[in-house]
This record gives structure tokens, sequence and C-alpha cells, in this order.
């Protein structure tokens, strides 16, 4: 019975291994891509903003719920956009429940008066959230192009001039530009996340895009054909990543997407966990409703190739990857009892070993993503060692809660749209504390997240009896992972 046991445990434990292992070969695949387009001269044509006639007609979305400590920030910068006030739009799709609602009509109807058309939207509810909003902005929308910006980016001036300008070509639906961070370097918090970010708006993005296969439009900071939209079915609010469902809709039905690494446009990162917390739970969930409502149209696809359709399944298995790593980390310490009480499994092991070769690949592809951004000293290359395990190390903390949001999306169980709160925090010296919108209430998860601290510390001391120290680092880096997300959720309420 006991040697049943182990099989069925090591089972499981295999096959969570096995995925990640095929993961980080698309993630190495992705690089090749990556490094091989750094190397071609990319030509396309482009609209002559030069000439008045070939100036098309742009509509901006800003869709708001809630936001006092970033609306006026976001609109002062929009205002500031170079481009032809007869050919521009601007609608602020609000949905807010709060006072800002009266300051926004004030502040909308003041730049107004200086020349823009500008309109403030309101609608009699929330229904399909941020999606909802959309949808109905582009009822009335004037323009043949729909840029979008959430609350807190901040394009530069003359964004809509490096970008519009590529739709010259009449296949492509979308242009995508890389988000940038201007509270970087707040805390570990901001750094661990611009780190992720960074190697999907580089390694990712770029590596997809270079041989057409999926990639997604990510939400805001860019701009979409409106007939692009229409064809794909519009926008949907049954999954809470609406932006990645209309793209691969987009791009079932031959819609082209260009992605542009070097055009950034500046935002904001959550500073504080719960907010973080949020973020990740809608994106994780969203990604796993996202694979149940589109992988099987992916698969049966007969216009792309087998190669694409790989990279899609593990494109919209990403956030599933939370779940792989939960369970090996859950399951790594029985499997050193097994290997102790079971000495004839060691074979098992010798096998399993192979797969830290996952880790190896994603050290390296993270590295060439993280050079192409910070730069490539022998000081860069340290901070990357350290920003790598840090971001490792709290990756695994997540690994719960996202697990959750994981089970819950593919399980289909329906939720809320929770915006991630906003601070207009930008330097050090600036705090979060006392920001309205914060949840007060903690996590109940964290109780689950204090035990599981507990129980890889129990991991880090069966390596002494077992005299079995190979794991001993990973259940370090889920110690100290699960403590920090414990201990910040903790500490973290206004």
């Amino acid at each position: 019975m006991g040697l049943i046991i182990a099989y069925v445990i090591l089972a499981i434990y295999s096959i969570a291994l096995l995925l990640i292992f095929f993961y980080s070969l698309a993630q190495l695949n992705l690089l090749v891509n990556y490094l091989s387009n750094k190397r071609q001269n990319q030509t396309a044509p482009k609209f002559n903003l030069l000439d008045a006639k070939e100036i098309p007609f742009v509509t901006i979305q800003l869709p708001v719920y809630n936001e006092e400590y970033v609306m006026e920030r976001l609109l002062e910068n929009i205002a500031k956009i170079e481009y032809p006030k007869s050919k521009l739009e601007i609608q602020v799709l609000d949905d807010s429940t709060d006072n800002t609602v009266i300051d926004t009509a004030k502040h909308v109807e003041m730049l107004r008066e200086t020349g823009l058309d500008i309109t403030h939207i309101r609608r009699e509810n929330r229904q399909g959230f941020k999606a909802g909003a959309l949808k109905e902005g582009l009822e009335i929308a004037k323009g043949e192009f729909v840029a979008i910006f959430d609350a807190d980016f901040l394009p530069d001036s003359d964004w809509l001039k490096k970008t519009v300008v590529y739709f010259k070509d009449p296949e492509i639906g979308v242009v995508q530009t890389r988000w940038g961070h201007i509270n970087r370097d707040y805390s570990t918090l901001t750094k661990i996340q611009a780190f992720a970010l960074d190697a999907h708006f580089t390694l990712e993005q770029v590596g997809r895009n270079s041989k057409g296969h999926f990639i997604n439009f990510n939400g805001t900071a860019g701009i979409w054909r409106k007939e692009c939209i229409l064809d794909a079915g519009n926008w949907e609010g049954d999954t809470l990543t609406e932006d990645l469902d209309l793209s691969y809709r987009a791009q079932l039905k031959d819609w082209k997407f260009k992605y542009l690494e070097d055009v950034e446009t500046p935002a904001e990162l959550p500073v504080v966990i719960s907010a973080a917390r949020s973020q990740q739970f809608r994106w994780n969930k969203g990604g796993a409703e996202n694979f149940r409502k589109t992988v099987w149209s992916v698969v049966t696809a007969k216009n792309i190739s087998f190669k694409t359709k790989f990279h899609g399944v593990m494109h919209l298995l990403n956030s599933s990857m939370f779940l792989c790593v939960f369970m090996v980390a859950l399951l790594s310490i029985p499997a050193m009892y097994i290997k102790a009480i079971f000495p004839q499994l060691d074979w098992v092991f010798s096998t399993l070993s192979f797969f830290v070769l996952s880790t190896i690949i994603l050290f390296v592809c993270y590295w060439f993503t993280y050079k192409s951004i910070q730069g490539s000293s022998f000081d860069n290359f340290v901070d990357y060692i350290k920003i790598f395990f840090t971001f490792f190390s709290v990756a695994l903390g997540f690994s719960l809660h996202n697990s959750i949001a994981v089970l819950e999306g593919h399980m289909g169980k329906r939720s809320e749209f929770v915006r991630t709160p906003k601070f207009n925090i930008n330097s050090l010296t600036e705090s979060w504390k006392g920001n309205k919108y914060l949840a007060k209430k903690l996590s109940p998860n964290m109780i689950l997240e204090f035990g599981l601290m507990g129980y890889f510390l129990f991991g880090m001391y069966s390596a002494i009896p077992l005299n079995d120290f190979g794991l001993f680092p990973f259940h370090f880096m889920l110690f100290l992972g699960f403590g920090y997300v414990f201990f910040k959720s903790l500490t973290a309420r206004a």
C-alpha cells in the first residue's frame, strides 16, 4: 500500500516537472527567436504623417474606475499628445462610483475649452466591467483606430506618431508597445514585478511576434484597428482578461499584431502587496479562463502551423505553471521521505534530477531580457543574480494564491473584475498609507501561507536526519517566499 501511494505521489510530481520543462523549452525557443529578431533589419509600410491625406482619425479611450490619486495626472498627460486636433477624439469611459466623477467632469470640460475633442462618458451600471465600458465607447467612437490607456499609464507626447503609422499595412489589427515602470526601484516588490514584466515584454512578446505566433494586446498602451475589434466579435466580459480573449479571437481570424519593443509606455507598478495580490489573481484566473474558452479553437484551427499552435497552448497555459510549481513544491518533502524509505526507486530520482535544467534555462533566458534593458556589465550581472533569485522566491511565495486563481478559472467559477488600486507614487519618500481603495481585510490565504512557511522549514530540517540536501536550496527559497508574502500581507493595510 505504501509503495502504491509513493508511485502516485511521484507520478503527480513527475507530470508537474515535465510540464514545467516543456514551458522552459518554449521559453528557450522564444529566446532564440528574440535574439535572431534583434539581428534582422525590420521594415514595414508606414503612413506618412506629413501628408494630411494619410493622417488617420484616432480615438483614445481611457477606461477608469475610482481613480482619485491618478485621474488628474492621466488627463493632463493625455492632453499633451501631439496629433492634429481635427483627427483626434478622447473618450473618458468613467465607471466611477465615488466623488471623482465630479472632479473628472470639471477637468474634462476645462480641456474641452482648449479645443480638445474630449467627452466624459458615464454608464448606468458596470455590466461587463472594463470590456463593457470599452464596447460602449466603441459604439460612438469616431476613430478608425482606437488607442487604450489605463489610468496609471503616461504615454509620451509623440506616442501616437510612433504607433499609428504601422496601420498602413491593412492586415495589422493591433500595435502594442512595451510597458515601462516609473517606480521600478520603490521597493523589492516593485523590482520583482518590473523584472517579470520586462521578461514578458521582451523575450515573450518579441519572441512570439517575430515568428508570427500568437501574442496578446496587454489591455493598455496599445492601439486597435476598429474594424479588427468588430470583425473578431467585439469586447466580451466573460473572462477577467478581456484583452487576451479578444487578441486570440482576432488572430484566429488572421489579423496581424505588431509589437514595438522600442516604444516604451511608462506606468506605475503596485507598491503594496494587497494590490499586487488582486492584480495577480485577476491575470492568472483570466489566463485559465481563456485557456478554457480558447484552446480548442487554437488546436483545431486550420490556418495556423503546429509550432504556432504549440506556442499558443503554452501561452494560454502560462498562469497554470503556478499550479505545477505549487504541486512540485508541496510534494517535494514527501518525495524526500519516499527516496529514503524505498531505495529501489532511486532511479526515479536520478531521472527527475534532470529537470533542474528548467531552472537553468529560465536563468539564461531572463538574463538576456534583463541585459537588454539594464545593460550587460559585470555589476549588472551581479544585480541580475540577486533579483533573479529574489523574484524566484517571491514567485514561489505567490504560488498558492495564484494556484487558487488558476483552479477557479479552469473550473469556470465566476468572479467580479477587481481593479488594481493606483497610488501616484514615484519616489521612496512617498507613502501608500491612507489609500482609500486598499482592501482593509486580510486575505484568508495568509493562514495557509503561514502554514506553508512552517512546512518548508520542516523540509529544511528533514534534510539533516535524511542526509539529503539536494532540495535544501529549493525549500529555503520556498520558506523565504511564503514568509515574505505572509509578513508583507500582514503589515500592508492602509
